[in-house]
């Protein structure tokens, strides 16, 4: 299972104090399990990897083995919680170079996270004379990246494998009843999944918005949603509070946050897991940033950003803290060479495995920066494979939950979101939006 390691926090908060918000935890959890806390109506992640069939997997299974055989390539269409999720699970379990050794399945692509033109364009073109398919992520249908994205890959799909054939290659994860993807899809036939009512775009990994795109790149979503029940098992109401990795995680997390550390720094020295950390930004950053409150999230790739960062990290203002997620046995096993002319000193390394020399880096900084005044929390997962990532999404899932009760918040709206999308559809004249149109006008008119 998950390690966690606090012990790097205690010249900055003690280990008492942690103690101390044993009971005031296991009453925020109460409240998630109750259904008490704000935002009960989006609590369908608590126990989703415990209601998850393996009739349920092998429908998915079966949907990804299609795309796999028919497609050289699959538009994954979505943004936020609709792509980040399967996106960060896909680049910690591939290849570093899949786009040169290939997979023995499709290119997972992904589309609808941007409004980039350059992006679009060159998307569309690689994608010409190709046989693709389409996952279309999007409860309404029109979240406008996603819906601009969509309309663009079905026409070229269409154009290219006829309309028939592209119905089988075309799949959306949308709302079980309402909304324009819905429509979409009993209308032309396509294969479909719900995103559940009570299930938020960024809790929604271990729904099909991230499951089908993870089979069809070919990993192994059985283990990943094993990993995920064994962690809710491990976390579950009434385990004592030292024995509860979240719970303790985000007791540590507030006790910083009511220090003065106001934002945390997600590290680590495996560079497959940067997109977990863009993951894990918008779960915590969407969640607990409201009301004034919240801390907020960042993330380095280490050792690559103490090349950029470390600086700052070391001696910057001490207003953050580190939690680093380790991983503990890598997949390879490559020993350092010798050299007989030695011109870069570095013989003493020689015959060592290259994570030794990443794992001391990794020590010799979280001892530098608790020296410089940065507290650490240590994650360790014991290897990156579907099991363990299927851990860590629970993990920070149900920590982000507890901790977002702590600081009194509803972790599971996102209101702030929809501020720039007013004014987006009133600079572009969208219909209905005269009033704000003009409110927009009177702000620019010098």
């Amino acid at each position: 299972m998950i390690k966690l390691d606090i012990t790097k926090t205690a010249p900055f908060v003690s280990a008492e104090t942690i103690q101390a918000y044993a009971e005031r935890v296991a009453a925020v959890q109460k409240t998630l399990e109750n259904g008490t806390c704000p935002g009960n109506d989006f609590l369908g992640w608590l126990h989703l990897p415990s209601s998850i069939t393996p009739e349920f997997l092998a429908d998915i299974k079966q949907t990804a083995a299609t795309l796999r055989s028919e497609c050289d390539a699959v538009v994954v269409a979505g943004i936020g919680g609709s792509y980040l999720g399967a996106k960060a699970v896909i680049e910690a379990l591939s290849n570093s170079f899949q786009w040169l050794v290939g997979t023995g399945g499709p290119v997972i692509l992904f589309a609808g996270n941007n409004i980039g033109e350059d992006y679009l364009s060159e998307l569309t073109n690689y994608l010409k004379g190709k046989r693709f398919g389409v996952i279309n992520i999007s409860k309404s249908g029109t979240t406008t990246e996603t819906a601009l994205a969509f309309r663009l890959l079905k026409k070229q799909c269409e154009q290219q494998m006829g309309k028939d054939a592209a119905k089988k290659v075309i799949v959306a994860i949308t709302d079980a009843r309402r909304g324009a993807a819905r429509t979409c899809a009993d209308k032309e036939g396509y294969k479909s999944y719900i995103i559940p009512d009570n299930v938020g775009g960024r809790f929604s990994v271990l729904t099909p918005v991230g499951l089908l795109p993870i089979a069809v790149a070919g990993f192994d979503i059985d283990q990943l949603v094993k990993g995920a029940q064994d962690m809710e098992q491990q976390t579950a109401l009434g385990k004592p509070f030292a024995e509860n990795p979240a719970a303790v995680y985000a007791a540590t997390r507030h006790a910083l946050y009511t220090a003065g550390k106001k934002i945390e720094i997600l590290a680590n020295y495996q560079p497959k897991l940067h997109f977990m950390a863009e993951w894990w930004k918008q779960l915590y950053g969407e969640s607990e940033g409201k009301d004034g409150k919240g801390l907020f999230p960042a993330s380095v790739d280490l050792t690559t950003d103490l090349h950029s960062m470390g600086q700052w990290i070391q001696e910057g203002e001490r207003s953050i803290f580190e939690t680093v997620i380790s991983v503990e046995q890598p997949e390879h096993n490559l020993l350092f060479p010798s050299d007989e002319e030695n011109l870069d000193g570095l013989n003493f390394l020689a015959g060592k495995r290259v994570d030794q020399v990443n794992k001391m880096a990794e020590l010799g900084t979280q001892l530098a920066h608790v020296d410089g005044g940065v507290p650490n929390i240590r994650i360790a997962i014991d290897r990156l494979d579907a099991y363990h990532l299927g851990q860590l999404i629970y993990f920070f899932e149900l920590g982000c939950g507890i901790h977002c009760n702590l600081l009194g918040v509803n972790a599971f709206n996102q209101p702030g979101v929809e501020a720039y999308k007013k004014n987006m559809f009133a600079l572009l004249g969208k219909p209905g939006y005269e009033k704000e149109t003009a409110a927009i006008r009177n702000r620019l008119t010098p």
